[in-house]
C-alpha cells in the first residue's frame, strides 16, 4: 500500500481527493491537513510515502512545508498539485526538493497514475509544467559558459541520465530512450547523486538549474 498524506486548504478539494485516493486500490489516506503549519511532525507522525501538495495555503504554504520536509526527510516523494503554473513557483518547488508538479486539472485517473509514479521513482509533471522546465533548462544551459559543471566528473553517459531526469522521465522511461536495463539507469543514478552530493532527484534537478551542469 502506498501510504499518502494530503495538504489542502479546500475543503470540498481535499475531501474529494481524500476519498478519490483512499477508494483506489493499492493507496491508503493516512491523513489529511488544510495547511502545513505542524508539516515536521506531521511527516514524523504520519510517515508517509508521498505527499500530494496544495501550494497556495493559510499559515504555512506548500513550498515553505517542502522546505521543512526536506530539513528532516528526503525519502518521503512529495508531490506538488496546484493551480499556478508560472515559472517562478516551478522552479522554487522543484529547488526546494519536489519531486513532481501537476496543476488541480489534471484527470483523477492520471492523478492516481502520477501518484504512482512518483512512488517508484518517476518525477510526474503536467505537460505544460514538463515544457517550462525544459525551457528553463535550455535558458540556464545558453546563459553562458559551463564553468562548474566540470568539477563533478559526470560522464557522458550520466549527463544523459541526468538530462532525462530533467526532464522528467520516470526509470523505465530513460532505460527505454537510451536502450539500457532499468537496473543500469539506478547504477547510473546512484554514481550521479554521489558525484553531485545530493540524497534525491529532485535535489540533482535544483544543481543542473543552480549550477549548470548540462
Amino acid at each position: 500500500m502506498i501510504k499518502v498524506v494530503l495538504y489542502e486548504d479546500n475543503n470540498q478539494l481535499r475531501e474529494g481527493l481524500a476519498m478519490l485516493i483512499q477508494g483506489s486500490e493499492g493507496f491508503d489516506v493516512i491523513n489529511t491537513y488544510r495547511n502545513c503549519n505542524h508539516v515536521e511532525e506531521d511527516i514524523i507522525t504520519d510517515e508517509p510515502d508521498v505527499v500530494l501538495m496544495d501550494i497556495d495555503m493559510p499559515g504555512v504554504g506548500g513550498i515553505e512545508g517542502l522546505k521543512l520536509i526536506r530539513k528532516t526527510n528526503l525519502t518521503c516523494k512529495v508531490l506538488m498539485l496546484t493551480v499556478f503554473d508560472d515559472k517562478k513557483n516551478v522552479f522554487e518547488a522543484i529547488r526546494a526538493g519536489a519531486d513532481g508538479y501537476l496543476l488541480k486539472k489534471t484527470p483523477p485517473a492520471k492523478l492516481l497514475e502520477h501518484l504512482k509514479d512518483v512512488y517508484e521513482g518517476g518525477s510526474p509533471m503536467t505537460a505544460s509544467i514538463a515544457r517550462q522546465v525544459i525551457q528553463m533548462f535550455n535558458q540556464y544551459h545558453e546563459s553562458g559558459e559551463n564553468k562548474k559543471g566540470e568539477e563533478y566528473n559526470l560522464s557522458n553517459r550520466e549527463k544523459d541520465v541526468l538530462q532525462l531526469m530533467v526532464k522528467g522521465y520516470t526509470y523505465k522511461m530513460a532505460a527505454a530512450e537510451l536502450f539500457i536495463s532499468v537496473e543500469t539507469i539506478r547504477s547510473h543514478i546512484k554514481n550521479i547523486y554521489e558525484k553531485l552530493h545530493v540524497n534525491s532527484k529532485s535535489e540533482a534537478v535544483a544543481k543542473v538549474f543552480k549550477d549548470k551542469l548540462l
